[in-house]
């Protein structure tokens, strides 16, 4: 059973309780008004006591009552928990039963907002390693990021292991950041992901050279979840512009702005996804050529062939712990009742979109090496 429920803070009016797409809190776990999660944020079991704005996403975020403070797993999922992250969107998508589906619903843990909270997330880790220790030096905010960004490229002992962040949790105790430097190494390494993966998709399509000039125009814009549809937030202000102005006077124009910016969605975001790659990598559609391409080909299956070795041994744990194990008389009885581990259909699934997945870029890459 899964009970949310939410304290009152003062004798106003009810708050409110905004979540990003995978927002999941665990069993009866009590928040109070006003808070906001990002995207894929996990509570820990637990009585929430104050306020929180949760701006990193993918994190794990416990109310530790002995310490008396707010402990924060930046990437917790990609770190520990792969099976279940890739799983569920996978499974919500497969749930989604609409006999007409008029309206793109967004079930990807990489879109644009997503990578937006990532990006955001990595300058915040930077701001925080840059002035952990910057209490007698006078640099500006541009200067602490930069000093934190080289201190986090560089790793070894010059990132902490725990770093603290206001902002977090209305209240003075002390809100801890840990595994800082897994986190941000993760983070870039799926926004590049993000980026690729798009890029290989558009490559299959279309010309070296159509590459180029489509990554001429692109931009990473700011986006909203709209109800489970992504939408550009000029293109959402535009629509409230309409509205206000009387243009847009009927229920049914604004159902037709809804439904165009879907058949437009997967437009923009490819044009968010090439935008976000440039950007994470400092290169330009100046710079860009046939030999950068290649090696982001390359990092893409590595990092496929490293998301299927994270899914299969997250699961995997499940079968090892003798916990789990205790209450049946053998393994095999085991696999009988559960299933077994080689069995395990979503893990075939994904070792056969790897396979796929390495097909459709080597053959990418043999096409761009031809002289």
């Amino acid at each position: 059973m899964l009970l949310l429920v939410s304290n009152h803070n003062s004798r106003a009016a009810d708050g409110e309780i905004i979540a990003g797409r995978g927002f999941w809190p665990g069993l009866c776990v009590s928040l109070k008004h006003n808070s906001r999660f990002a995207s894929y944020t996990l509570l820990v079991k637990g009585d929430f006591p104050y306020e929180m704005d949760i701006k990193i996403p993918f994190s794990l975020v416990n109310n530790d009552v002995k310490n008396d403070k707010l402990t924060i797993i930046p990437g917790y999922w990609f770190m520990y928990n792969m099976y279940a992250l890739i799983r569920n969107a996978n499974k919500y998508e497969v749930r989604d039963k609409r006999l007409l589906k008029n309206q793109y619903l967004e079930y990807d843990i990489l879109a644009p907002d997503t990578v937006n909270e990532l990006f955001n997330a990595i300058k915040m880790i930077e701001h925080a390693v840059g002035s952990d220790d910057n209490t007698e030096l006078q640099l500006s905010q541009e200067e602490v990021i930069h000093r934190g960004k080289t201190k986090l490229t560089h790793g070894g002992d010059q990132v902490p292991s725990v770093v603290h962040m206001s902002g977090f949790e209305h209240s003075k105790r002390k809100v801890e950041i840990v595994k800082i430097q897994e986190a941000y190494s993760l983070f870039k390494r799926f926004i590049k992901y993000y980026g690729t993966i798009h890029l290989i998709d558009f490559l299959i399509k279309h010309r070296y050279e159509d590459l180029r000039i489509k990554m001429r125009d692109c931009q990473r814009k700011d986006w909203e979840n709209i109800g489970g549809q992504l939408i550009e937030k000029d293109a959402i202000q535009h629509l409230l512009n309409g509205i206000k102005s009387g243009e847009i006077d009927h229920w049914e124009d604004v159902h037709k702005n809804y439904h165009e910016l879907s058949r437009g969605y997967p437009e923009t975001k490819l044009a968010h996804a090439l935008a976000s790659l440039l950007e994470i990598t400092g290169e330009s559609a100046e710079t860009l050529n046939v030999e950068v391409i290649k090696s982001w080909l390359i990092e893409a299956i590595e990092h496929k062939r490293w998301m299927v070795k994270e899914i299969y041994e997250s699961r995997a744990k499940d079968y090892q712990n003798p916990f789990r194990n205790m209450v049946y008389n053998s393994t095999e009885e085991r696999d009988v009742v559960v299933g077994s581990l080689e069995d395990n259909s979503f893990i075939l699934q994904q070792r056969q979109e790897l396979i796929d997945f390495e097909m459709s870029v080597f053959a990418l890459i043999a096409k761009y090496s031809m002289p």
